[in-house]
């Protein structure tokens, strides 16, 4: 009985869990029945990029919450609603049919709204917004990072390029019908919209270390992914943290070389309107909601939404975009959004996106660019010694951060990849192999460089192929260059040219190779046999160049046959720190019968010529260009610019009977570059050079100062002056370039809707001759000493005609009175003075 009364009573206990179990079931079922719950994300209707910290209700209840830094967000509510309501500053309010007691995800686009809010007046008092954003500015240095004696973290850059406005009859066009499974790739949200196709993916996680006193950064990129580039170190360099941020309390934000006013400068109120919207808690913190727009149009300032920490008046979000009439070409979409978070009392940026639209026209195939940036393992205070700054690179990049495997990836970044990300690199991978795509990349490169790429060589430049000049007469020209597939570490370059008037071949050929590419070590070693003008710029055309030959508006008169044996050493010990040791053996022999001449020696003292001088000599060069950065090929690389001045510093030793070198000197040169940004005042590009000689030599070693006789503008050269009319043994120039981005043109209803922008240059040279140099060599009849004070030009310019052309209408100042301009024209019928000019160049800017 006892066992039977346990079994049943053990039965009976498992039937009442067994029921209650159901009952507990049927209870949770009927509140999830009973519980509407809605997960998303909120994009822009027509970009598809996501929208941060949008406000989102269920109708008829007082649940709601605003969408996170990637447009997504989720709520939920026991309340029953049907629908969903979406709100945003600048965008159509817009709401969603949802199920009711279900749960459920949906996408919900909103659309700008084109009505502007019309100014508010608030009376007595000011405006409230205003008295938050003087609060902000005062507190500006509790929170901007760079005030922090030190700081780092770990920082993951993912940076996507897509084609976008793409036409359908892309899909059916018979030149793309090798590559047509790309389309499979194609991306659209909304079939009414023009789909985008991802063509590029790159990934970077890096470590970042500043330090305030002294100054320092240093970056250390520890694994790098890029698609779609042969050379993967060239870019990876600016996919870390120091190329690609800015910072909102900086009182300027520098971007594509133009200067933005931030909105919570120091003098903000002059150049934004603000409107206090609303106050809402963001992860438990309340902030306040301001709108802020451009005060005046097409001034170069932001428009958007911030969101600022009550109390510490810290900025906690913000999100801000090019207004839409700004003075910019090509990009019809920029936009910022940044996510700031407190660490140890600290409010940190801790994700960052940058979205960038780019055509050439509107609606026509272009770029859609976009930058995630987030930031982990934050240290504050905590800095490192000073050994680990003095290493001389603040850029390095780790010999394997190319050679990352996926399952790293999986773990080291800070989000998963989409799925069309995913695939990107596939795909890019498949369109690189197919005959096709070498075919254009071939064409891109013919384009840019001028070099046809034919397997092991390169053959060009095409421009400089067939020219013409009044020495040479036609002048056809065949050359070319080792490519990347003969080797990346040796480089063998020459050209042979003939002219047909005066029936000389001439030729160049070098050798050049890397000795270490880490640090930057090169050797070059050349023989050129070839005509040469004497002082020219180095920014201008060649003679052989065929544009020179179109836009020459002086016949060339002063060409020398130059034979030149030269040594070249580079060694760069860090980015933007070049080095250069020339050794030179040069001879210059005078063309037909414009021989050198001479006084002999007291005490014959007659004239005498000869038609050769020969030199033989060192040259030091060091260039200083701090935190530049270059986007390079093998040999060849173009710099993308520096915030700070370059200095130029050259020393030249003349070697006397070394290699028959006739002449012993010295010469020391020193060339100082900046930009100054003046605000939305444009900008200023300023150029100071200082030269001196040594020793006793002959006019063709002196400084022959850079004229110009093309109708091309040369910002280089002094514009108005011809070729060898000025020399100097000592000398001093100065250059200004004031850039004013549209700043009176802007305010002319004609000239806003083309969008020129004035420029005014001037240059200033000053120097002299000793002479003991005007007696070594007879000055030619033409050229003359600085002896009547500087030479002056002056120009005023307007550039962004068509989006690529610049004008500019240039006068000489000085050496243009009568007397002079007869002196000079008494000795030449081909070569003129003029007091007036127009100039012109093709050139890109944005």
């Amino acid at each position: 009985m006892l066992s039977k009364s346990f079994f049943e009573s053990n039965m009976n206990i498992r039937a009442f869990c067994f029921i209650l179990f159901f009952v507990l079931v049927g209870i949770t079922s009927t509140s999830n029945a009973q519980q509407t719950v809605v997960t998303g994300k909120i994009v822009d209707a027509d970009t598809k990029e996501p929208l941060p910290f949008v406000s989102v209700l269920l109708k008829g209840t007082k649940v709601g919450t605003s969408s996170d830094f990637d447009g997504m967000f989720s709520l939920s509510s026991p309340d029953p609603s049907d629908s969903i309501v979406v709100s945003y500053v600048g965008y159509l309010r817009n709401s969603k049919k949802i199920k009711r007691n279900a749960t459920q995800h949906i996408v919900i686009e909103l659309r700008k709204n084109a009505i502007s809010l019309s100014e508010v007046v608030i009376k007595p008092g000011e405006n409230p917004a205003h008295r938050i954003i003087r609060k902000v500015i005062a507190n500006k240095d509790n929170h901007n990072k760079e005030k922090l004696e030190s700081y780092q973290y770990e920082v993951y850059n993912k940076m996507e390029i897509d084609l976008n406005n793409i036409p359908e009859s892309y899909k059916k066009s018979r030149a793309l019908k090798p590559v047509k499974f790309i389309f499979d790739y194609i991306d659209s949200t909304n079939e009414k919209e023009k789909p985008f196709l991802p063509v590029f993916l790159s990934e970077s996680i890096s470590d970042f270390y500043y330090n305030k006193d002294p100054r320092r950064k240093k970056e250390i990129i520890k694994a790098s992914k890029i698609t779609g580039l042969q050379d993967e170190k060239s870019v990876t360099q600016f996919m870390g943290e120091m190329y690609q941020t800015f910072n909102i309390y900086d009182n300027n934000i520098t971007i594509f070389g133009k200067t933005f006013s931030s909105p919570i400068s120091d003098f903000a109120l002059l150049y934004y309107k603000f409107y206090l919207i609303d106050s809402v808690y963001i992860d438990g913190v309340r902030c306040y909601h301001i709108q802020f727009k451009q005060r005046r149009k097409l001034e170069l300032v932001f428009e958007g939404n911030m969101w600022i920490a009550d109390t510490s008046f810290s900025i906690k979000r913000i999100e801000m975009s090019l207004p839409k009439d700004i003075n910019l070409n090509y990009i019809n979409t920029l936009s910022f959004i940044q996510e700031y978070d407190q660490v140890s009392n600290q409010w940190m940026l801790t994700k960052d996106r940058i979205i960038l639209d780019f055509s050439l026209q509107k609606k026509q195939v272009g770029f859609y660019g976009r930058k995630t940036t987030s930031y982990k393992n934050i240290i504050i205070n905590k800095p490192q010694d000073e050994l680990f700054y003095k290493i001389s690179e603040n850029l390095i990049v780790d010999e394997n951060a190319n050679k990352k495997t996926d399952d790293f990836w999986k773990v080291a970044r800070h989000d998963t990849l989409s799925k069309n990300e995913a695939q990107v690199y596939k795909m890019v991978d498949t369109i690189q192999s197919l005959p096709i795509y070498k075919t254009w990349e071939n064409m891109v490169v013919l384009f840019l460089t001028g070099y046809k790429v034919w397997g092991p060589i390169e053959i060009g430049p095409y421009y400089k192929m067939l020219s013409s000049n009044n020495i040479e007469g036609w002048r056809a020209r065949i050359g070319g260059r080792t490519s990347n597939t003969f080797s990346k570490w040796v480089e063998l370059n020459g050209y042979t040219a003939y002219g047909f008037k005066d029936e000389e071949f001439k030729y160049f050929a070098e050798f050049k190779t890397f000795v270490t590419k880490k640090p930057r070590q090169i050797a070059y070693l050349n023989y050129k046999n070839d005509y040469e003008i004497l002082g020219q710029s180095w920014n201008a055309f060649t003679p052989d160049n065929i544009l020179s030959s179109i836009f020459r508006r002086n016949p060339i008169r002063n060409m020398n046959r130059v034979e030149q044996f030269q040594f070249i050493y580079e060694y760069e010990p860090f980015a933007g720190w070049n080095n250069k040791v020339y050794f030179i053996n040069r001879s210059i022999t005078s063309l037909g019968n414009n021989y050198f001449k001479y006084f002999t020696p007291n005490p014959e003292h007659r004239l005498d010529s000869t038609n050769k001088i020969r030199t033989s000599e060192i040259r030091l060069l060091t260039r200083f260009a701090y935190n530049e950065k270059y986007l390079e090929g093998t040999f060849t690389r173009s710099s993308m610019g520096t915030k700070y001045p370059i200095v130029s510093v050259a020393a030249t030793f003349g070697l006397k009977n070394v290699w028959k070198g006739q002449y012993e000197y010295q010469k020391y040169v020193v060339n100082v570059n900046d930009r100054f940004y003046l605000g939305g005042f444009g900008y200023v590009d300023c150029i100071v050079e200082a030269g001196k000689i040594f020793g006793t030599v002959p006019f063709p070693l002196l400084e022959l100062h850079g004229g110009n006789e093309t109708y091309v503008y040369d910002p280089y050269a002094f514009n108005m002056m011809n070729f060898y009319e000025f020399a100097s043994d000592r000398y001093f120039t100065s250059q200004a370039f004031y850039h004013l981005d549209g700043f009176f043109l802007n305010k002319v209803p004609l000239f806003r809707r083309l969008k020129w922008r004035e420029v005014v240059s001037g240059k200033m040279l000053m120097g002299d001759v000793s002479l003991k140099n005007k007696d070594v060599l007879l000055f030619p009849n033409t050229l003359a000493e600085l002896n009547r004070g500087p030479y002056y030009e002056l120009g005023l310019g307007i550039e962004n005609i068509f989006k690529f052309f610049r004008l500019d209408m240039m006068w000489r100042m000085s050496y243009k009175d009568d007397q002079y301009i007869e002196r000079y024209n008494k000795y030449t019928t081909e070569s003129k003075i003029s007091k007036f000019g127009l100039r012109g160049t093709i050139q890109i800017i944005l």
